[in-house]
């Protein structure tokens, strides 16, 4: 049976490496899990932005009293609007194990995400979307295009219906491939747009301190220890932006 990790809802905003402690869904010698706050980037920021990488770095030097250079391998990334499950290796060798379990398709992602429509529309009960498309060249942006066109790659997705409101739809979705915005892009395409997914289309939703959010959260991940080999799931409790199922 899967260990199951639920710790308490996450702050919001990046704390002070003493105080991240209330982020972290999973720790050991191996691997370091977070529940990212929607608005913080995975890696890789301009200056003055917050990163989630930074924040496991930083917590790590604090709480294990090391000096210099701490190893983070970073093998899966969410978008900046995003919130949720965050996985990251504390070794070479984790790293490399758990990059191949990712490009293997051997983990399982579940997002949950609050659609909106027209009040006349109705998504079936369960689908599965299936497109092709394409990061947009020199833009942070992508787009769904034909099969044939340069640079497109498969997207699936199998979508399950959580709840109905009038002109909402909280969805469960659990994607088989990886590709740029694959879920925004794919939820664009039918006319459901996530809500506060603006560059799709969706309208306008604010997280926390004014960060960029979208309903879309990273709810559980599923993988094999690189170490051990017995599956983990990891779940994210909701952020404040994001209504919780009734």
């Amino acid at each position: 049976m899967a260990e199951q990790t639920n710790p308490p809802s996450q702050a919001s905003k990046p704390p002070a490496p003493e105080g991240v402690s209330g982020w972290i869904l999973f720790e050991d010698n191996h691997c370091l899990a977070f529940n990212k706050p929607a608005g913080t980037l995975t890696q890789g920021v301009p200056e003055g932005l917050p990163a989630l990488e930074h924040i496991a770095r930083d917590y790590l030097r604090h709480h294990y009293h090391k000096k210099g250079r701490v190893y983070l391998g970073i093998p899966h990334r969410l978008d900046r609007p995003v919130s949720g499950v965050v996985l990251f290796a504390r070794s070479s060798k984790a790293a490399a194990r758990l990059a191949e379990q990712f490009r293997d398709r051997q983990v399982t992602k579940i997002y949950q995400a609050w659609l909106a429509h027209p009040l006349d529309l109705e998504l079936p009960g369960e689908d599965t979307w299936t497109d092709f498309i394409r990061k947009v060249p020199d833009e942070a942006r992508g787009e769904v295009c034909a099969q044939d066109t340069p640079g497109a790659k498969q997207a699936i997705t199998r979508m399950r219906v959580m709840l109905r409101l009038p002109g909402r739809t909280l969805v469960q979705l659990e994607p088989e491939t990886g590709r740029m915005h694959q879920l925004r892009l794919q939820a664009s395409l039918r006319g459901v747009p996530i809500v506060g997914d603006t560059l799709y289309g969706g309208i306008s939703l604010e997280g926390p301190h004014s960060q960029p959010a979208i309903a879309l959260h990273a709810r559980s991940l599923t993988f094999l220890h690189p170490i051990r080999y017995g599956p983990i799931t990891l779940t994210a409790p909701y952020p404040q932006h994001f209504p919780p199922p009734a």
